[in-house]
């Protein structure tokens, strides 16, 4: 039961941390401020996690298990590679959850200055980047994509939607929606011999 009633606590805590540091950003958020919200102590808050960058750190992979999760989904849906390919883009998109985004972009840059976030944001960069190369390479196997270097690929297009993603949510006047969406179609197309109607 006390086990249980702590991994609530834990919970509780980590979804008010992601509330607090979306609203604030990683920089101007403070382990009291989040105690304040959640009407804890910070004694309570550093006995769940151990220092300000572990709990930023968990925060963020809290905040980002939607979206893995959905990936996985995705993963286990089967289907062809073109379908799939079709599904990664549209979650991975820039024209996606501006909330999401934000999140995202402030942790990469928060991550220069913190082991502890640097090293989350690593794994689940790694992760979008393993799913999208199986998608590649199941593609090539099948006959539905040409590519002669599905590694190369995959890091080229999560760099195009991720500095996209960038521009939408930081500069939301540089670019329409509509036309990030064709620019990473039109990418992706180039990339794996397709049309971009294929997209």
């Amino acid at each position: 039961m006390t086990r249980g009633f702590s991994r609530l606590r834990r919970d509780d805590l980590l979804k008010t941390a992601c509330e607090v540091i979306s609203a604030r950003g990683f920089g101007h958020t403070r382990t009291l401020d989040i105690a304040r919200e959640a009407g804890v102590s910070q004694a309570l808050l550093f006995y769940h996690f151990e220092s300000k960058d572990h709990l930023f750190a968990q925060a963020f992979a809290y905040a980002a298990r939607r979206d893995i999760e959905a990936l996985a989904k995705l993963e286990r849906s089967g289907g062809s590679a073109l379908d799939r390919l079709r599904a990664l883009l549209r979650l991975h998109s820039p024209t996606g959850s501006a909330k999401s985004w934000r999140l995202w972009i402030d942790a990469w840059a928060e991550s220069m200055r913190s082991t502890d976030l640097e090293e989350t944001t690593r794994r689940l960069d790694l992760r979008w980047q393993e799913a999208f190369q199986a998608i590649v390479e199941d593609g090539v196997a099948a006959g539905q994509f040409v590519c002669p270097d599905p590694e190369g690929t995959t890091w080229r297009l999560l760099s195009l939607s991720n500095g996209l993603a960038v521009q939408v949510t930081v500069h939301k006047k540089v670019l329409p929606r509509r036309r990030v969406a064709e620019l990473l179609r039109t990418a992706a197309a180039t990339e794996l011999g397709l049309s971009p109607e294929d997209l």
